[in-house]
């Protein structure tokens, strides 16, 4: 479904962009926060006559902001005021395996009107985020997520840093989120189900507020279900930092912007330059137009100089652990199945099935190694301490976007159909430690990791449809 304003507009109603170790039970250092998981509404399209139902985290989207601190612990207390069971996931932290917010795996699911503390002590500085794992497809599309930083012992040289979480959201024209298009199979064996509505923090057209002059970072999350975004601000020319919370050596953004595919963040620091009155469009461009999301706006008073220092300084790196030149071992994760490509069959539960039966009685279109949805048996088994490789082939006409809970890997080589050989990783992941992955069609990847973090940690596409509809599994490290 392409992103566009035009069908609302038809209806008075207009798009939107929104900007926006386990410690101790009772540890004195570190901080703590409360979260609900309960309805609310928000102001999704300009109209603000039209609110739109969603669940949020306190009732709102997105949630609220966790900070951290690096290697300080961190408690947040969670109450499940919905009517379904639910979770939450901290999606990039390499935390302690009983925290990690997978049902069926790590924990019990939280049950309505029932509680749940999560304790952990985050590694890593960077940008991250919080969403549920139980019935994501669903929960994440109604609105609930929100951003975790956890903040560095020495914050880079900004005037501002401020926060742009995107999404896409599937409404109807009376501005309501289309509910019968939940669990459509059609889009669980296509693309995912793609939003119409684009918003940047729940607000439409969010205005970043900052003075001529200024050096500002941007931290780029991506919430959609399945839309892979591209960013840019035209008008600026920004540095990429970070990836998935990880420093990189900072360089300059493609005229093309930033490809933001669900789950993956992205870290950018701008000079802004202009005059007092302007504002700066951000805007999405994967629909091939620039659909504006939101602004850059400068305020009023005097420029400040420029800094003598053109490019920013590279973030301190995190205590992430580099894999070994040669692997301990080396695991095979092919993709298969989806539109035009439908399973014949694949193993499901224990039970070798046809694709049709897989398909119209349980709602599986995809497999991970001839096996639809997660299994009694793990992927492989690690001993701590092991470099594991994983070399990923997407057999499949549609892009995945892969995603490794507990550790963070490096991409090794990656080749597209009628490449003679592996090409060079491009230089913006090739010194970037990541968590998510995009894959083309018939597109491999290798990738490398140290399974340094005891437990059992999901492997899945973050296209939420297809991890509903087959592609997970997982690994344990022992």
């Amino acid at each position: 479904m392409k992103l566009t304003r035009r069908n609302f507009l038809e209806s008075s109603l207009a798009a939107t962009v929104v900007l926006c170790a386990v410690p101790p039970a009772g540890a004195a250092t570190g901080r703590a926060y409360n979260l609900e998981l309960r309805p609310g509404t928000a102001q999704l399209v300009e109209d603000p006559s039209v609110l739109t139902n969603i669940w949020g985290f306190d009732g709102k989207v997105p949630g609220p902001i966790l900070r951290a601190r690096q290697g300080q612990p961190l408690s947040i207390a969670v109450t499940n005021r919905l009517a379904q069971p639910t979770s939450v996931h901290w999606h990039g932290l390499r935390i302690a395996n009983a925290m990690d917010g997978v049902p069926g795996l790590t924990q019990e699911p939280i049950a309505p009107g029932e509680a749940f503390t999560y304790r952990f002590i985050p590694p890593d500085a960077g940008t991250y985020w919080y969403h549920p794992h139980q019935r994501a497809w669903e929960q994440v599309a109604r609105g609930l997520y929100g951003a975790l930083i956890v903040e560095e012992d020495s914050a880079p040289d900004v005037d501002h840093d401020m926060l742009v979480i995107a999404d896409d959201w599937y409404l109807g024209d009376d501005g309501a989120i289309d509910e019968k298009s939940f669990g459509n199979l059609h889009d669980w064996s296509h693309a995912g189900r793609m939003g119409n509505i684009l918003t940047l923090n729940g607000k439409p057209y969010e205005h970043l507020e900052v003075s001529a002059g200024d050096r500002i970072r941007l931290r780029l999350i991506g919430t959609t279900n399945a839309r892979v975004l591209q960013l840019a601000i035209p008008d600026l020319r920004p540095w990429i930092v970070a990836h998935d919370g990880h420093p990189v050596t900072p360089y300059l953004a493609s005229s093309d912007g930033v490809e933001l595919s669900p789950g993956q963040r992205t870290d950018l620091i701008v000079d802004v330059r202009g005059k007092p009155g302007d504002k700066i469009p951000i805007v999405e461009l994967s629909a091939g137009d620039k659909l504006v999301a939101g602004y850059i706006v400068i305020g009023k008073g005097a420029p400040k100089a420029r800094r003598t220092k053109a490019t920013p300084d590279a973030l301190a790196a995190n205590p992430v652990a580099k894999p070994a030149a040669v692997a301990d071992q080396t695991v095979n994760l092919t993709m298969t199945g989806g539109a035009m490509r439908f399973l014949a069959s694949a193993q499901f539960k224990g039970e070798q099935l046809d694709g049709r039966t897989l398909a119209l009685d349980h709602g599986q279109a995809w497999a991970f190694n001839g096996v639809s949805g997660m299994p009694a048996s793990p992927l492989f088994t690690a001993r701590r301490g092991e470099t594991i490789n994983l070399k990923m082939r997407n057999d499949t006409l549609w892009q995945h976007n892969i995603h490794l809970h507990g550790h963070h890997f490096v991409e090794l080589s990656r080749h597209a159909p009628g490449d003679d050989g592996a090409r060079t990783v491009t230089t913006d992941r090739a010194d970037a430690f990541q968590d998510t992955i995009l894959m083309q069609s018939d597109e491999q990847s290798e990738i490398s990791f140290v399974a340094d973090n005891p437990g059992k940690w999901m492997i899945h596409c973050h296209m939420l449809e297809h991890q509903a509809s087959g592609m997970a599994t997982w690994f344990e490290v022992t």
